[in-house]
Formats: C-alpha cells, structure tokens, sequence
C-alpha cells in the first residue's frame, strides 16, 4: 500500500478503511487440508503479507488514518520526497523477488494462489510504472494538491478528545514541509518537461484561493472550510471552555502560519508554470508520450495485450450500437425529430431539471437517496452478500466544485465511524438532467461501488492487501455493470430512465473514442468536446469537464467500458455453459469474493467456477 500524494489525489477510492474490522458479510473458500505442507506454505505465505502490508502501513500516516488509526502517526503526513518513492521502489522488487524465491506456489491452496497472483501483479506494476512517476501531472482539473489536505482533514481525521485535537493542528502546521515536498517534484516533472494542461491552471488556482477566504484568513463574516470544520469537532469535545478556545487558538496560529503560507507558496508555483504549459494537447505531445501512454493503458484496464487501436474500434463500435438503441426509445416516447435534435431538446427543456436553488438541490440528494433504497427493498434476488457498511448521499462541498468529479465514491470504514458516501457534484443544477440520475445513483452507491468496495474490505479468510488492491477495469467495470444489472432488474419503469442508462453506457462508449483519440490519434480539445456533444445530450459544461478529465488522466476513462464488456462476456459464458445451474447470485459471488483483480485473473476465477459448477 505505498502512497504518493499524486496517487492519493488521483484514486482517493484506493485507499480504504477498517480500523476495527467489523465481522465479515462473508469468509473466502478455506484452504484445503489434503496435507500438513500444503497449509504451512499457505500459512507462512499469508505471513509474508501480512509483513509487507504492516510496513507499508507503517510508512504511511494517512493510510493509519483511513484505516482508523490513531497512533503516535496520527498528527503527521506521509512524506512525499522523491528520495522516498525511489526508497520504497527498491522495497517493492525485494518483495517480489522474496515472492518467488520464498514460496512455492504449487503446494499453495487455491484461494492463496490467487492471492499470489493478485501480490505478484501489483507489484510487477508497480515497478513498470515507477520510471513515468513524473509524466503524471501535479495538479489538474480533477485533483488540487492543496485541496487534498482540506477534505482529507474534513472526512477522515477524526477528533474524539484533546490529543485528536492537537494532531489536527500538528497537520495543519506540518502541511508546509509536505507541500515543499511536493513542489520538489513539481520542479523535477517540469525540468523533464512534464507541465500540466493550459485549462487546469484557473480551476486549481480558484479552489486554491477559496481555502485561505473566511476567517481566520481574513474578516468576511464566514468561516473558512477548514476553520469551521475544526471549531465544529473541537466544540462537541466535552472539555471546558478555556482549553476549547486554547486549541482553536493554535489552530488559528497555525492556519495564519504554515498552512496560508504553503497554500500561497503553491498558488505562486501554478503561476509560474503557466507559460511552460504544454497547452490542450494530450500525452502524445509529453517526452515519451507514446511509451507512457502504453502504460496507462495497461495500468487501466489490468489487459496488456488491448492495444489504442483495438480500443479506439470497439469504442467506435458501440457508440453506433447505442445510437440505435437510443433511437428506438426516442420514438417510444414520440418525438419528432431526429437525435441530434432530441439530444438539445432534453439539453434545454426547463423540465428535465431540478431548480438551480438549495430547494432543488436538496430534491436531486433526496430523490437519489429513494433510488438506492430501492434496491435493499429485493437486493436478495440478485446478491447473497450485502455491504455491512451504511451509504450516505451528500453534495460536494461548495468550495471544492471547481475540481471535484462530477459525482464519485468515498469508501467506508467498517466499524461504522465513517458511512460509504456517494458524492454529487451540484454546483449548477441546470447541468443535471432528472432522467439521468438514477443511472448515476446506481453506479455510485448501490449496487455499484458501495457494493463492490465495502464487501472488499469486509472480507475473511483473505491476506489484508487484498482488501484495498486497486483495479481500475475491475472497479469501475463493476460500477457500469451494475447500470446494466438495474435496467434487467426492471428498475427503469420509464422509457426515458432508461434513455439515461443509455445516455451513461454511451458515455463511457465515447471515451474509448475520445481518450485514445486523444493520447494516439493526436485529437485536438475541441474535437473531442465535439465528438462527445454529437453523440450524447450532456451539456456543453459536463462535455468540457469530462474532456479535460481524459487529457489530464490518460487512460482512466478506458476502464469503465472494457471492465464491464468483460464481465458481461463472462457472465453470458457461465449462463451459456451452465443453462439451468447458473444462479446470478452465485457468479456475483465469484465476482467479488476476492475483492478487485486484474481481468485476466478474473477470467480464470469465471472459468473455475463453470468447472466446479458443472462437475456438482
């Protein structure tokens, strides 16, 4: 569980959290007991995990926290040096190389060959992408290093007496040695020509300068986010008056201080990079793009053999499949026109929104709120394990809404102290159309990520990496798949629901075309919005973020379609294979019973439960 600061902005969703791991929903299949080698190599295997993942742990305040810890860690922040990644570089090949000299993987049971295949991949991946550790960008529209710190204090640092208190404000006032850390790094991508797109400057620097308005940065009647959240958890202390306004004291100090200054000292570096940038343009145009790109392909989709190509045609492919689909339903509800004109007809029909007003904002959470309740109301027809952990439905917090995701997933703890929450972006309601959010609704929460995320981290009988091993075509697969899952379990009751089904596959469609576009085919910003507004009726604003979202991650977007394809494929292979033993319930087991992995090994999982199915 190595962390970067760069990693944790870019998939906050990989880091996890069981501080008091609550009772598992369910165990993973028991090592065979054919003979005494064969669990004591399982047993000294699962030790070498546990070795690795406990330094690791170690290594990292912020991973301690998200996992609910509260050591002599818990006022620090990870340190963010150059030195250190390249330090925890050598220690992952060691582990790799301990991995297959140590053990021997064919008196392994089942279960802990597949943990081992799990350990070997990541740290293969690892090390192949440690040497484009730079090409990453420091900030972007969609993760602001200044940003991280705020909600991470927000949401995960928790104050439960005085000594919780006090390593708050020892964050607060260590986040200027973190922050010159990473404007190291900053300086050694940019010395290796590594420099953010043009369109990210604005938006960071904009949230950047909205965490240093309100008191006590300055007296304009509000509070700043931070400030409030402190003097909220420091006031529900039960501690007297006086050492409550010591320790909002310091922290008033410590705000004014260190933390103003990096925030400043950051804003200051953003600027000065700004004629350096390399514009709109995506990797290709970055030294060694076309080799980076590569990576991240396979970093995304866990598939070294897809190729830019062979995604950019399928993508092609199913937009014009969807076209098709989308213009049945158009004529279902009788609309006279072609799509394109439905496509702006529900971009401006002033009843496809809620208000642009708290009231309607409130109407957007509560009536997604109903939708996932739904679906614990029957989940048992479909499922035979459920997440333990509760799910929330909350707005982003208004001073992050320039680079926040549009909607996103924060995974639970557990124990109860922190709720899985599905995040949605709600800074303009005139963006959110009614008939799309239920789609979203399922793909965010239930029975999208809450499910697939929070069962992962529940699980027994598995060694503890593998509760937070992070797959983007897996996890995100998953989260699409469960759009397509509601739409067979009859939940879209309207025609027009399911037109905003259709409208989030052909979404994820289109950035096959539009991710590959840009990294391989050398696309320009402009033709990518374009080809995004032509082939579905989001709006202009959601069109842009989304497409500065793909230049500014390259690959991530690949993962949604190619995860879910390869479920689906697999799922109609059990359903062809198994006819009447195939029981949904029981490949949503295999699916997810050993938490996030590569397709390939996914695929091998499929293919032994068809056997073993078939051999009852």
């Amino acid at each position: 569980m190595k962390t970067t600061l760069k990693a944790i902005l870019a998939a906050t969703t990989a880091l996890a959290a069981i501080a008091i791991v609550a009772p598992a929903t369910y165990a993973a299949e028991p090592a065979p007991a054919d003979t005494e080698q064969a669990q004591t190599e399982d047993a000294r295997l699962s030790a070498f995990f546990e070795e690795v993942f406990q330094r690791n742990l170690k290594d990292s305040p912020l991973f301690q926290s998200q996992l609910g810890m509260k050591g002599p860690d818990y006022g620090k922040w990870d340190d963010f040096s150059d030195a250190e990644a390249v330090r925890q570089n050598e220690e992952t090949k060691g582990d790799l190389a301990r991995l297959r000299a140590d053990f021997d993987y064919d008196k392994l049971s089942e279960p802990m060959q597949v943990s081992y295949r799990i350990f070997e991949f990541l740290q293969e991946r690892s090390i192949r992408n440690f040497p484009w550790r730079f090409h990453g960008y420091a900030f972007s529209t969609q993760s602001n290093p200044v940003a991280f710190p705020v909600t991470f204090l927000q949401n995960v640092h928790r104050v439960d007496d005085v000594s919780d208190a006090e390593a708050y404000i020892s964050r607060i006032n260590g986040l200027e040695t973190a922050m010159n850390q990473f404007m190291e790094g900053i300086d050694i991508a940019a010395g290796k020509g590594i420099v953010p797109t043009s369109f990210s400057f604005d938006p960071v620097i904009t949230d950047a300068r909205n965490i240093i308005k309100g008191a006590p940065f300055d007296d304009s009647g509000e509070d700043a986010a931070l400030y409030a959240d402190f003097k909220k958890k420091v006031e529900a202390l039960d501690i007297s008056a006086a050492e409550k306004q010591r320790l909002i004291g310091e922290a008033t100090d410590a705000l004014n201080g260190p933390f103003k200054s990096s925030v400043e000292k950051f804003i200051a570096k953003v600027e000065s990079l700004r004629s350096k940038s390399i514009g709109e343009k995506g990797v290709w145009a970055l030294p060694g793009g076309k080799d980076f790109y590569k990576t991240q392909i396979d970093f995304w989709t866990s598939d070294a053999s897809l190729t830019a190509d062979q995604i950019h045609k399928t993508g092609l492919a199913e937009v014009k499949r969807i076209r098709g689909e989308m213009e049945k339903i158009m004529k279902k509800v009788d609309f006279k026109g072609d799509l394109p004109a439905f496509f702006e007809y529900l971009r401006t029909d002033p009843s496809n929104f809620f208000p642009n007003t708290e009231e309607g904002r409130q109407a957007y959470l509560d009536q997604s709120k109903a939708y996932i309740d739904a679906v614990y109301a029957d989940v048992n027809e479909s499922f035979n394990i459920l997440p333990k952990a509760p799910l929330e439905v909350r707005a982003v917090e208004k001073w992050r809404e320039e680079t926040a995701p549009i909607a996103f997933y924060n995974r639970p703890t557990p124990d109860g102290s922190r709720p899985g929450i599905y995040y949605v972006n709600l800074k303009d309601m005139t963006t959110k159309q009614k008939h799309e959010m239920q789609t979203v609704a399922y793909h965010e929460g239930a029975p999208g990520h809450h499910f697939q995320i929070a069962i992962q981290q529940e699980l027994q009988g598995v060694p503890t990496f593998q509760k937070f091993a992070f797959f983007g075509a897996y996890t995100e697969g998953w989260g699409l798949y469960a759009e397509r899952l509601a739409y067979e379990q009859g939940r879209f009751t309207d025609p027009m629901q399911d037109f905003g089904r259709l409208q989030n596959e052909m979404l994820r469609a289109c950035r096959l075309v539009v991710d590959t576009g840009s990294h391989s085919k050398k696309w320009t910003r402009q033709q990518m919005i374009d080809y995004m507004m032509a082939n579905n009726p989001m709006t202009l604003e959601d069109a842009t973020k989304e497409v500065e979202r793909y230049i500014d991650n390259p690959g991530q977007a690949l993962s949604y379609k190619v995860g879910m394809m390869k479920i689906l494929d697999l799922r109609e292979k059990a359903k062809t294979e198994l006819g009447d033993k195939f029981d949904i319930r029981d490949f949503h087991d295999v699916v997810l019973k050993n938490g996030a992995v590569p397709l390939p090994i996914l695929e091998e999982l499929v293919d032994g439960y068809i056997a073993k199915k078939k051999a009852s």
